[in-house]
């Protein structure tokens, strides 16, 4: 098995045509000898998230449910910034957590009002998922290329330009030169 992408972006290459996955960013939650699992970050659906949670919320919540991914598509996570005492959720990446249980979920998207503590958080209903040695093989392939994660890229208040954000990132970090060269006849 190739190292750990757990806490690591996905980013779909230019040529992966697959319309679960074309021009998306993954972030892997889970990456081991049996498969991975994470959301598609960039895909807010027309749903919002007080129709989808219903009872759960007392809020009138409008911001939308996102995609993330094609399977269980009726299961949701919620990835969150919020540092509250008593949350005892899974940090994906440093100030990034899973809310992981029917408790946390509630506490974030219908915080206390006397909470001094503000955050942000993101609904994804299903997820994607890869068999053992399957992302292996994709990545190999060339279909997937891979940066680090960061909370603020996930909550990014426009998710549709992650996709250029993170593969501006990768070429950045694989370029030849360290820098980008103004005046190349110079040499």
């Amino acid at each position: 098995m190739s190292d750990c992408l757990y806490g690591e972006f996905l980013i779909a290459a230019d040529h992966l045509r697959d319309q679960n996955f074309y021009r998306t960013v993954v972030l892997i939650l889970e990456h081991n000898a049996e498969g991975a699992m994470g959301l598609v970050v960039n895909r807010p659906s027309s749903i919002a998230v007080g129709a989808a949670l219903g009872s759960k919320s007392s809020l009138s919540l409008d911001a939308p449910v996102f995609i993330g991914g094609p399977m269980e598509t009726s299961a949701l996570f919620v990835l969150h910034n919020y540092l509250r005492p008593g949350l005892q959720n899974r940090e994906v990446v440093p100030g990034l957590f899973l809310a992981d249980s029917d408790d946390s979920l509630q506490a974030v998207v219908s915080p206390d009002e006397d909470s001094d503590q503000h955050g942000h958080f993101r609904v994804y209903c299903g997820y994607a998922g890869w068999g053992h040695q399957q992302l292996e093989t994709e990545i190999s392939r060339g279909d997937w290329l891979s940066v680090p994660a960061d909370s603020g890229t996930v909550l990014e208040e426009d998710p549709y330009g992650i996709w250029e954000v993170c593969t501006r990132r990768f070429r950045r970090a694989h370029r030849i030169l360290p820098h980008n060269v103004r005046n190349p006849e110079w040499n």
